[in-house]
């Protein structure tokens, strides 16, 4: 039942190749996918034919092939294996490398090994590192210079490790009599000074082998003379493996651990990486020397620089505004620096000491780039005032979008200027960003005073059209009139036409397009028209409608058509002036009520004569169908109140015409009775009697 659950697969094969097919269908397989965090890493390195696959195969119940001893000594596993862990929690992937100094490969050829090892260090959560007893105090054969070759490699290619790995020495063939405790703490020991050994970044210059690494020491006897209590102690050993991830467990720090479902991912770039790195020799014992030296002078060095009294004032002044000669500063104190670097570092391996003087001084440089940005925010402020502080002197009228482009220009060229004047020597600080960034606000900028020195300019020409406007057209609206909207569209067109030609400087000065200069004016056409629509409610609202008309009905009733006084002698002289007269007076309503811009037949004025007049029956709508000064309700109102002011004018004259009847009648009855009184007189004196009428 066992094995059949066993699962092995070849992961490197010994050509170095990645088997990335193989690997992605034993992820399936042992879904090991679905895993999460909750898994480990146990990897095993030691010399060939040292029995690694044998020890896990005890261990773990795996099916790595293990040397036939009948064969005598010889490779057997090729490039790294890998298989599932049997019975252990949580999911464990097993990791068998091939063996170290074979004789198969040969002296010349240790590059795969470095490699896999490496590998295994780098993927690995607990790395058994398996030896002969016999072998602790050879150099070779205990992997000595494999370790030290991987920790330098690790360093440089990791600098932080993504995790704490635990290297667990598992020592082979102990003797019964051999104490255990001085073979542990040889071997930590030898870990020690391989560790203090290795070059480490700065950043890790004091950090001990612990801040990497758990060192772990087994030992187990011989497995053919003392197989059961290889065993047992084999045993012991996997009841540690258990749980390895728990707290307390082998695998105590997992920091940086990769999930399960992106692991297969990650180890192929991890190989990818490592076989890019084609040397993984320790540097020479004169450039370790080198190296460890220069570091201290670079380290030294670039304190004293960044405690120097110059170079602090300027970091000061350049939070607060601009430094003269900020790059030429800078470049004096930071040659000043390389110099004693250099004078100090002169007797050194030359590849070391070029490549932590270009440190020192791209991590001065560094340092001082963050106070050139900011010295560059300060030029970028200047640079975006100064340039408005240009455009706002230009004259909108003249050139004005010419005259934009060259402030910008001159602007950039001076801003591009100051940069590089600010920069320091050798520094390559680039201020590309700022630039675009300054370019952007430029142009933003110049679209906003564009708009608004063009809005202004239309403002004004507005401003003079309303004065021209006012000026004309409210006489003519307060002498109303049937001939009112004749003059105010006249008035209008002329108006309209000169402030329209007035835009023409506009047009060239902002150097608009056909189509935005026909909106410009069409937009003022539009203001003209509603201004004199405003001016006409203002006006004929304001300027007492019933007075124009009662006014007319007085011209018009009161005097005939050669302006001469009527006098009243009948009645239907009356009648047919009153008519007439009204009809005017109607005539003045029917114009002012209405908004006639566009010369249009005023259909108001019909159904007002119609209904006012009481030519028909009807009465006047609810409402008209295009805009009017005045709503029907309003006209009947004004008819109304129009009637009753003009009646005293129509009673006066009645009383006349009834006076002038009077007259007449008591005329003619005073001529009667002369004439009656002759006839009298005449016969009494013919018959001799005094007359009656004297």
């Amino acid at each position: 039942m066992m094995k059949e659950d066993i699962c092995t697969m070849q992961l490197i094969c010994g050509n170095s190749e990645f088997n990335v097919a193989g690997l992605n269908s034993f992820v399936q397989k042992v879904k090991f996918d679905k895993c999460g965090n909750s898994y480990a890493v146990v990897a095993i390195m030691g010399p060939q034919s040292g029995g690694k696959s044998t020890l896990m195969n005890h261990l773990f119940d795996t099916g790595f092939q293990e040397m036939e001893i009948e064969s005598g000594k010889s490779q057997t596993t090729k490039g790294i294996w890998i298989a599932k862990c049997i019975g252990i929690e949580p999911c464990t992937i097993a990791m068998d490398l091939e063996g170290s100094d074979s004789s198969e490969r040969g002296e010349d050829d240790t590059t795969l090994e470095k490699q896999i090892a490496l590998f295994a260090l780098a993927v690995s959560d607990i790395l058994l590192i398996n030896m002969w007893y016999n072998d602790i105090c050879r150099e070779h054969a205990a992997s000595i210079p494999l370790l030290k070759t991987i920790f330098q490699v690790m360093m440089r290619l990791c600098g932080n490790p993504p995790k704490k790995t635990t290297l667990m020495f598992v020592v082979r063939d102990k003797p019964a009599k051999a104490p255990f405790v001085l073979l542990e703490k040889r071997l930590r020991e030898d870990t020690e000074k391989m560790w203090k050994a290795v070059s480490k970044s700065q950043a890790h210059k004091n950090s001990p082998l612990t801040v990497f690494f758990n060192v772990e020491v087994v030992a187990l006897s011989n497995y053919l003379e003392k197989e059961e209590t290889f065993k047992e102690e084999v045993t012991q050993l996997r009841q540690r493996l258990v749980n390895s991830i728990s707290p307390g467990g082998l695998v105590g720090d997992r920091k940086g651990v990769v999930p399960a479902s992106v692991f297969s991912r990650s180890i192929q770039e991890m190989w990818r990486v490592i076989k890019l790195n084609k040397d993984l020799d320790l540097p020479a014992h004169k450039v370790m020397v080198a190296t460890v030296r220069c570091e201290e002078i670079y380290t030294d060095i670039f304190k004293q620089l960044m405690e120097n009294n110059g170079w602090l004032a300027l970091q000061k002044a350049a939070l607060t505004g601009l430094v003269p000669d900020f790059g030429r500063r800078v470049s004096s104190i930071l040659y000043n620096y390389l110099s004693e670097y250099d004078k100090e570092v002169v007797d050194f391996e030359e590849g070391v000491r070029k490549s932590k003087r270009h440190m020192l001084e791209s991590k001065a440089l560094q340092s001082a780039q963050a106070v050139y940005d900011t010295m560059l925010g300060h030029l970028c402020s200047k640079a975006f005032e100064e340039f408005k502080v240009r455009v706002a002197s230009l004259n909108p009228e003249k050139r004005f979008v010419e005259s934009i482009h060259a402030c910008n220009l001159s602007t950039m060229h001076e801003f591009r200027q100051g940069c590089a004047d600010a920069a320091a020597q050798h520094s390559n600080w680039s201020f590309s960003s700022i630039v675009e960034k300054l370019q952007r606000d430029i142009v933003h900028a110049a679209s906003c005073i564009h708009s608004t020195k063009l809005s202004e300019l239309k403002v004004k020409c507005e401003e003079q059209l309303v004065a021209s406007l006012t000026s004309q057209a409210d006489p003519e609206f307060g002498n109303g009139g049937e001939g009112m909207w004749v003059s105010i569209r006249r008035i209008l067109k002329l108006e309209t036409e000169k402030a329209i030609s007035r835009l023409i400087s506009i047009k060239v000065s902002f150097k608009l397009n056909e189509k935005e200069f026909n909106a410009m004016g069409q937009d003022l056409s539009n203001f003209a028209r509603n201004e004199v629509e405003k001016r006409a409610r203002y006006n004929i609202v304001h300027n007492k409608v019933l007075t124009q008309m009662q006014q007319r009905f007085v011209i018009v009733f009161c005097y005939d058509s050669n302006s001469q006084p009527r006098v009243w002698k009948k009645k239907k002289q009356i009648t047919a002036a009153t008519k007439e007269a009204s009809s005017a007076s109607l005539k003045i309503l029917a114009v002012m009520a209405t908004i006639d811009l566009d010369e249009k037949p005023n259909y108001v004025e019909g159904i007002l004569f119609s209904c006012l007049t009481k030519e028909t029956e009807d009465s006047l709508p609810s409402s008209w169908e295009n805009d009017t000064l005045f709503t029907p309700v309003r006209c009947q109102e004004l008819w109304d109140k129009f009637k009753k002011e003009t009646q005293k004018h129509i009673e006066e004259a009645t009383s006349t015409v009834k006076a002038h009847k009077r007259r007449k009648s008591m005329t003619r009855a005073k001529l009667a009775i002369g004439a009656a009184g002759l006839v009298v007189n005449t016969g009494l004196a013919v018959i001799g009697i005094p007359p009656v009428f004297s």
